[in-house]
């Protein structure tokens, strides 16, 4: 099967940024289709995705895809797949399922049983291409599906398997919904910054840029967070006067407290999604 002849079920601005991916990765706009059902925003495809296909027809563009990405909300995927699974079922394209907070094993259900299913849980910058995904493949995917999950994803930014579906949960609360913890620092460091007598585009610019070093230096380095921390922190200096502060005031628990959190919503979330679907 070519699982580089892709279908997109529904043209939000994650099948914007993953087809844009692929395109700019030299991917054939001829094996990329994309169903959405708003006319504005097909309009909006095929001006951005010179070459694809744009349909309103969802089974329409699945039929002879290799590999099937659904990008609706989750509250819609149980009545997506339901319609799809005919068309699915015939053909037995890899299932690629960027929706929050639904497990492999329903939306396998839903669309018929017996599938290829890969989960992933990407997060914002992939918008920009910068993303991390995470991903988990079912016991029906075979070796070489989840390798072409993983390249369709990393046209997006870097993508990390877990071996266990319950570890995309984690990967929720930890990168899916991480971009907006360190938006939350950026805004307080520039609200700080503000007030201490900065003018607001400096404020903000300074907070931004510096967790984007930060950042570019974690990644490029193999020292443990402690060593670079230790780098900055001179004994009795502004960096130790700060991080002090923070500690006194339990900073560990209070984002270990709202992880937790995270993950326990990203659990319930499927439990629900689990259930209603029974009623």
């Amino acid at each position: 099967m070519n699982y580089e002849k892709i279908a997109f079920v529904g043209g939000g601005n994650m099948t914007r940024a993953i087809a844009g991916g692929l395109l700019d990765a030299g991917h054939a706009a001829g094996d990329i289709s994309i169903s959405e059902p708003l006319a504005d925003q097909r309009d909006v495809l095929r001006k951005n995705l010179g070459g694809i296909h744009v349909s309103d027809d969802n089974a329409a563009v699945v039929r002879g895809a290799g590999s099937v990405v659904l990008a609706v909300k989750p509250q819609v995927l149980a009545d997506v797949c339901k319609q799809l699974a005919s068309a699915v079922q015939g053909s037995r394209p890899l299932i690629i399922s960027i929706a929050a907070g639904v497990r492999s094993i329903d939306i396998d259900s839903w669309l018929g049983g017996g599938l290829a299913v890969v989960r992933v849980m990407p997060n914002q910058p992939a918008l920009l291409r910068q993303g991390i995904s995470g991903i988990f493949a079912n016991d029906a995917t075979a070796p070489e599906q989840l390798a072409a999950a993983s390249k369709i994803m990393s046209a997006v930014g870097s993508v990390v398997a877990v071996p266990n579906e319950s570890d995309i949960d984690a990967v929720t609360a930890i990168s899916g919904s991480g971009p907006a913890y360190f938006y939350l620092l950026i805004d307080m460091l520039a609200t700080t910054g503000r007030d201490l007598g900065l003018d607001a585009t400096t404020a903000r610019q300074l907070a931004a840029v510096t967790a984007r070093g930060a950042a570019m230096l974690a990644l490029d380095s193999d020292e443990a967070m402690a060593t670079l921390i230790a780098k900055v922190r001179s004994p009795g200096g502004t960096t130790a006067a700060a991080l002090d502060s923070l500690e006194d005031q339990g900073i560990r628990d209070i984002f270990d407290r709202a992880l937790r959190a995270a993950h326990e919503r990203a659990v319930e979330l499927a439990d629900n999604a689990h259930v209603s679907d029974q009623d």
